[in-house]
């Protein structure tokens, strides 16, 4: 597999590397995420390699690794704990949101902090007699001892209302919430004061269905796609903060293509502010675009 139909670097060589993780065992609603790794991948060869946002191709400067895609959950952990990512952004690509758990397990460090974009709060302990459930992922990121600042939760069970209201790890901004101009400003304000290694989830619930149709459990309401992005680019660009990694999680591949684009054009603009903040643009074109020849 290759991302925007680009050579594959050397996971050593490269500075983005990509994980596909085609891992789904407790969907309970629409089935078909372990397709979306591959689906994103081919959805970013429709993407032109200038980036708008940024004003600049950062795949001329930038090299790209995509690995070998993992299918089973034991195989996460320690696959991420063999990867050279020292100066390097790991993108993963989902599978279920269960698979978060697993990277950060060998990634981060303690007392990170974990921005989890997601209509659902998942913070149950187990979900139909799973513990792995992709209904548990952030009650397992409190447990490794991280900060969750929670956006865009639309859908939670009570346990888990009482949980967001009584533990001081938890930073919660609901979707409704964030309709109104000062709550955004807030969550971006918060964004931009924070400090140490940051990880990044994104589950593509997290949108407006009218944008992501293709998602395994929707939910009314969601955030647009501009305060996405207004979202990355707070936060990317904050030279206080280390981001140590991101997910992509949850997508469904529909018909139409359009939920995939979006996931692929989410990450490129990941990739773009990364390494505009990196500062890439001001060295050598040794990126994965200058080993292709196109029209």
């Amino acid at each position: 597999m290759h991302y925007q139909f680009l050579p594959n670097a050397a996971p050593s060589d490269a500075d983005i590397v990509i994980l596909p993780i085609a891992y789904e065992e407790s969907v309970c609603a629409k089935e078909g995420t372990k397709e979306a790794p591959a689906s994103i991948l081919q959805a970013s060869e429709q993407l032109e390699y200038y980036e708008e946002d940024g004003a600049w191709s950062p795949m001329q400067y930038l090299q790209v690794s995509v690995c070998e895609e993992i299918e089973q959950y034991a195989q996460i952990a320690p696959f991420v704990a063999t990867l050279p990512l020292k100066n390097k952004l790991l993108i993963s690509l989902g599978g279920e949101h269960s698979i978060t758990p697993e990277i950060t397990a060998s990634l981060l460090k303690k007392r990170s902090t974990i921005l989890f974009l997601d209509a659902h709060a998942d913070l149950r302990e187990s979900y139909q007699g799973s513990q792995t459930s992709h209904a548990t992922p952030a009650h397992h990121l409190l447990a490794q001892g991280h900060k969750l600042l929670m956006v865009g939760v639309r859908s939670l069970f009570e346990s888990e209302a009482k949980r967001v209201q009584e533990d001081g790890m938890i930073e919660f901004y609901a979707d409704r919430e964030l309709r109104k101009e000062s709550e955004r400003e807030r969550l971006l304000e918060t964004l931009a004061s924070l400090e140490g290694d940051v990880y990044l989830s994104i589950d593509m619930d997290v949108f407006d269905p009218a944008l992501v149709p293709g998602v395994g459990t929707p939910q009314p309401g969601g955030i647009d796609w501009h305060f996405a992005v207004d979202i990355l680019e707070v936060l990317i660009f904050n030279a206080k903060i280390e981001l140590k990694g991101v997910d992509i999680v949850e997508l469904v591949p529909e018909a139409s293509n359009v939920s995939q684009i979006v996931a692929a054009k989410l990450m490129q603009k990941i990739i773009s502010f990364w390494g505009k903040a990196k500062g890439y643009e001001t060295k050598e074109k040794k990126g994965s675009q200058m080993g292709v020849v196109y029209e």
